[in-house]
This record gives structure tokens, C-alpha cells and sequence, in this order.
């Protein structure tokens, strides 16, 4: 029995949470050794320029064919690792491979260093310091609009960096962190509704609609769990937002913190409208305190749940 057999994923993913959150990704290794993220990046340009092209439905054909690939390339690599690594040294690696899959202490110096900028007083450091964490464009946003946006990036965030790689960590191990970590940056990438992708990212932004829909839904509920509320804003709004997923964690933000977010922005110097979650005013700074403070609980409360599997499997 390999160390990701089910029995023993929670203690693993255990493991894996508190020292992603403790180390991260180093700086002095990233200069060495690029994010494996970096490397489907890189992957997913090349097919990109050789396979996006014909009619429409040839471009949705060769989307399919991205995802195919993609997923058969994850899976191989993280059954191939939980074959090989074996013992303690197997048990060590197979831990710092995994936090890789996870953003937890990335996603809070992100924001942390937003929140920082904003309380010197310098906007156009911080536009430049969330334009490293969201797609809207920043350059003529104010002080609330660098809030919102950054509040927003943490809530959705929370899902995709933290919550959604946890749940397939404990449902398949390394090749299940591996898959969903390659379908969320091919979204990213190219599952746009843009000229470019419609057709080539459909089959990206459909799978990678699948595979959050359970963990969307569990960090809404953590986040609501955090902050001690949120619950009828989470329920009433989670399905005005454009994605069917990230309004669950956003919504839930929005009602923890009682404040309104969404709404339209532009993107690339295209506006696109989008529906209002919450009540009240725009995030501020003082909002996005709070909302990091409630990031920080929600990921404390995942911990503490994943422990409770230990006891259970």
C-alpha cells in the first residue's frame, strides 16, 4: 500500500497544509526550479500556438485534445510518484511535492502586501501589487475599487489555491492534485470567452467548472463558519455571479463582511458587467483587514477538519 492510499491522505494532507503555510514556495528554489504551474503554462502556450486554429469546431475538438493530454500527463506523473517514493525519505518528498499543489502562505503575503501599500497611502504601488493576483485591469482603480478587487481574489482564491486542491489531494492522492491543478491553470489561461478561446478553452472552463463545484459550495461554508455569518447573502447571491462556482466564496465574504462586491470591471479594456454580491458599501481597507483575518480562520477551520477525517478513515 502506497503512503496516498485513502486511509492515510488526511495525515498526509495534514502534513501538507502546515508546512505549505509555514514555507511556501521559496523564492531561492523558484529561481532554480519554476513552479510546476509555470510548466503547464508553458505547455499550454505551445499548444496554444500550434493547435488553436480552423474552424470553431475544430478549435473545440483541439481544446479537448489540450484537456485529454493534460489530464493524462498528471495522472502518470502522480501514480509514477506514488509507486516510486517508498519509506520516510518517499513519505518527506511526497509532502514537499504536494504543498506545491497549494497556495495558502502565497495568497496571504499577496494580500497582506496590498493591505500595506493601502495603509501608506500609496495607490499606484498598490495597483501593482493586486495586479499580480487578479485579471481586471488596475491601472485607473481607486483605493476601494484595489480593495474590492483583492477582497474578491482572496475569497475566490481560497477555493482554487486551498479547498479544491485539498479535495482531490483526499479523493485521488497525488494524481487527483496533480489533475486539478492542470485543468485550473488551463482555465486560467485559456478559458476565456474571448474571440481567441471561446471554442479552444471551452473544454478547459467546463472541466475545471466540474471539478470545483463540490469545493466551492465547502469553502463558502467555511468562510460563513469563519466569520460567524454571511449565510443568507452566501444562499441568496452565490448564483448571480457569472462563474457557477466562485460565487460561493465570494458571497460569502460579501455577507461575512458586510460589504457589496462583484459589479462590473474591465478586463483587457473591455468592460464586462457583472452582478452585485452583499449589502452596504465597497470594501475598504479596513474590509479587506477583516477579510484576510477571515481567510486566515477559514484556513484554520480546514486544518481542523481534515483532522477529523484522521479519526474517521
Amino acid at each position: 500500500m502506497t503512503y496516498a492510499a485513502i486511509g492515510d491522505r488526511p495525515e498526509l494532507l495534514l502534513a501538507v497544509l502546515v508546512i505549505e503555510a509555514l514555507l511556501g514556495y521559496p523564492d531561492a528554489l523558484h529561481r532554480r526550479i519554476p513552479h510546476p504551474v509555470v510548466w503547464v503554462g508553458s505547455l499550454l502556450t505551445q499548444m496554444d500556438r500550434t493547435w488553436n486554429a480552423g474552424s470553431a469546431a475544430a478549435q473545440r475538438w483541439a481544446g479537448v485534445g489540450v484537456v485529454l493530454l493534460l489530464i493524462g500527463l498528471a495522472v502518470m506523473f502522480g501514480v509514477a510518484l506514488e509507486m516510486v517514493l517508498s519509506g520516510w525519505l518517499g513519505l518527506a518528498l511526497m509532502i514537499l511535492i504536494a504543498t506545491t499543489g497549494f497556495a495558502q502562505r502565497s495568497l496571504y503575503l499577496h494580500v497582506r502586501t496590498v493591505l500595506e501599500y493601502l495603509e501608506k497611502g500609496d495607490l499606484v504601488a498598490a495597483r501593482q501589487a493586486v495586479s499580480k493576483i487578479v485579471g481586471r485591469d488596475t491601472a485607473n482603480l481607486d483605493e476601494r475599487g484595489v480593495a474590492s478587487a483583492t477582497t474578491e481574489s482572496l475569497a475566490e482564491s481560497f477555493c482554487d489555491g486551498i479547498v479544491a486542491p485539498a479535495f482531490w489531494f483526499l479523493i485521488a492522492g497525488l494524481p487527483g492534485l496533480f489533475v486539478f491543478k492542470a485543468m485550473s491553470t488551463a482555465d486560467s489561461q485559456i478559458g476565456h470567452l474571448d474571440d481567441r478561446y471561446r471554442y479552444f478553452g471551452w473544454a478547459a472552463a467546463r472541466c475545471d467548472d466540474v471539478m470545483n463545484f463540490i469545493p466551492a459550495r465547502i469553502s463558502g461554508v467555511l468562510i460563513c463558519l469563519a466569520g460567524m455569518g454571511g449565510w443568507r447573502i452566501m444562499i441568496r447571491d452565490a448564483r448571480k455571479h457569472l462563474s457557477p462556482n466562485a460565487g460561493w466564496s465570494e458571497a460569502a465574504m460579501a455577507g461575512t463582511l458586510n460589504v457589496q462586491m462583484g459589479g462590473g470591471a474591465a478586463y483587457e479594456g473591455e468592460w464586462i458587467a457583472r452582478a452585485t454580491l452583499g449589502e452596504g458599501e465597497r470594501p475598504g481597507r479596513a474590509d479587506l483587514k477583516s477579510g484576510l483575518t477571515v481567510y486566515f480562520r477559514a484556513c484554520l477551520l480546514l486544518w481542523l477538519a481534515v483532522g477529523g477525517l484522521i479519526w474517521v478513515l
